[in-house]
């Protein structure tokens, strides 16, 4: 029998206040964004775990860049077999996205033949490839980053806003001409070890064990922890609340402004990047360090640090034990495959990728275009600093060029801004899928990256978010058994809540969220394969992770008691959190 989950609410909804949908004016290439409308019950649609705050409508604008234009740009320039790249679809605030299928014979094969011709050039010379892109971004950063936005005239301020466009939209074209590939060549290696008898879930073990920025980025601010302990400084940051930490080092002087020079230099650093992907309505650490003081916060909760190194050499021993182990159940001409795969992914490592271009493009491509809308705000008199994200793209430039006067958006933007907080105290109750629903998956990206594996499927079909349940299933992403207190969090602005041996249950994480792996004793997702943000931290921290549940959010409680086994993938209620509660576990 066919499931379908009807999209009509999302259709009568209508969308922002002024909305009017921009499929004919937007840049696409295949399929353009929009809002739902009843042919897209026919299709198949996931819940985008990428914005789980919802998006201001200079949002919507970006996530075009991201999908419209950079997955659909890839797709067809490598190409991709079986895969146009990605649509999406508006429900309220919150996105909705789904594969752009090839199902005709005749173009897979044409399009597997000129991928086979292009991929071994972007293998074999990948660390030069990534190095130039890398520059290329690095430079257009550069001269956004240097100039003084506040000091820009009307005009100035256009072409400043038309220019950061631009770099968002060429970082996620690079982005996707960088994935694509690199995921293709890892699913090639994943295929021939399964066919030789290779358990899946030891494939990605092979690739871990590499240091990526965002690893770099979470030891530097334990680091911090550390040294605001040793000067004696614990007491002041339990005292005070995040946004009122600066100032309260700053009156204390002595080791403490030394701590606060410390700090600004890591600010400097590493303080250009949000606490999410791509979403503009986000501060940089930079411009609010409130985020990194928080963790730091919850790190001197805890008399331990994560250990770093022993974690990494956990994952470099884990990782050679299990190419020993699975070549060591080869014949000498599977092992000649064998070793072959493993260069080429050794050489282009996805899952090092996955988490290493972060802090290049998904971090903080957004904020040039940010900075930009909070000089406009501030040109036109708005209300509140963050009033221009609440205007479309076309709208934004109107104002700038001088064609629409901003008092006549006043009203509107105002009931945008209710329309927002409308939508993102609703995200808990989303559905995971909305369309027709499909027995099974068959895009391999969707399964590794999205974890939209059957069970998947099956789990959010059957609606089975009900607190009876006790016992739940998903991908086993990372190893081993650990019990705790369940912290339920559908963003990352709650992270500081998390303490040490407590279990992050979440629809899925992303690098802002990486911080946390460093205390907690156990992840479960919603969302996510093998080759997501959550599998490969876990990975790399040692921690147990369960993945592509379906309903975690829904049936786990916050503070529930439970046990994740990430070998098996089976996540257990010990006992819920009213029980807990009630005998005293817990205040």
């Amino acid at each position: 029998m066919v499931t379908i989950v009807p999209v009509d609410q999302f259709i009568a909804d209508g969308g922002y206040p002024g909305y009017t949908p921009l499929g004919d004016r937007a840049d696409w290439l295949v399929k353009p964004s929009g809002p739902f409308r009843e042919a897209d019950e026919q299709r198949f649609w996931f819940l985008d775990f990428h914005w789980p705050q919802g998006l201001t409508p200079m949002g919507l604008a970006c996530v075009e860049d991201v999908y419209s234009w950079g997955t659909q740009l890839a797709a067809e320039a490598l190409p991709v077999p079986i895969g146009r790249g990605i649509a999406h679809r508006i429900a309220g605030t919150h996105i909705y996205a789904a594969a752009i299928e090839v199902t005709h014979e005749a173009q897979v094969a044409e399009r597997t033949r000129r991928l086979r011709a292009s991929l071994p050039a972007f293998v074999n010379n990948f660390d030069a490839i990534w190095a130039a892109r890398v520059g290329e971004i690095g430079a257009w950063w550069d001269r956004l980053w240097s100039v003084d936005v506040s000091s820009l005239s009307r005009p100035e301020l256009g072409e400043y806003l038309r220019e950061a466009r631009r770099f968002h939209r060429r970082a996620f074209e690079i982005h996707f001409e960088v994935m694509y590939p690199l995921l293709i060549n890892y699913l090639g290696f994943h295929r021939a070890c399964t066919g030789m008898g290779i358990a899946p879930g030891e494939v990605a073990k092979f690739l871990q064990g590499y240091d990526t920025k965002i690893m770099e980025t979470d030891r530097t601010l334990y680091t911090l922890a550390r040294k605001a302990r040793q000067a004696g400084l614990r007491e002041v940051f339990v005292a005070h609340a995040a946004h009122d930490l600066r100032g309260a080092l700053s009156r204390r002087g002595g080791r403490a402004a030394s701590w606060l020079t410390e700090f600004d230099d890591f600010l400097r650093l590493y303080g250009d990047r949000a606490e999410g992907t791509s979403d503009i309505a986000l501060p940089s650490w930079a411009e609010d360090p409130t985020p990194p003081l928080k963790m730091i916060k919850s790190f001197l909760r805890d008399d331990a640090d994560h250990d770093f190194a022993a974690a990494r050499n956990a994952a470099v021993e884990e990782r050679e034990a299990a190419i020993d182990a699975a070549r060591a159940g080869l014949t000498s001409p599977e092992q000649e495959i064998f070793d072959a795969g493993l260069a080429s992914c050794q050489v282009a490592n996805f899952p090092w990728w996955q988490d290493e271009h972060n802090l290049w493009i998904d971090l903080r491509a957004s904020l040039p275009l940010r900075w930009a809308c909070l000089r406009v705000s501030d040109a036109v008199g708005a209300g509140r600093p963050d009033d221009a994200l609440f205007l479309f793209w076309p709208e934004l430039m109107a104002v700038v060029d001088g064609t629409t006067p901003y008092d006549t958006l006043r009203q509107l933007v105002e009931d945008r801004r209710q329309y927002f907080d409308h939508w993102q105290q609703r995200r808990p109750d989303m559905p995971k899928i909305l369309g027709t629903v499909p027995d099974a998956v068959t895009d391999p990206i969707l399964i590794e990256v999205f974890g939209l594996d059957r069970h998947f499927l099956q789990a959010v079909s059957a609606g089975d978010g009900h607190t009876e349940v006790r016992s739940l299933t998903g991908m086993p992403a990372a190893g081993g058994v650990a019990r705790g207190i369940a912290r339920v969090l559908f963003d990352a602005a709650g992270l500081h809540r998390v303490q040490r041996g407590d279990v992050l249950v979440c629809e899925s994480t992303s690098p802002n969220w990486t911080p946390a792996f460093g205390k907690v004793a156990a992840c479960v997702c919603d969302g996510g394969g093998s080759l997501s943000h959550a599998a490969i931290v876990g990975r790399e921290y040692r921690i147990p992770t369960v993945t592509a549940v379906g309903v975690a959010t829904t049936v786990i409680q916050d503070g529930d008691e439970i046990e994740v086994d990430g070998t098996r993938g089976v996540v257990t209620v010990l006992r819920r959190a009213a029980r807990i509660e009630s005998l005293g576990a817990v205040s």
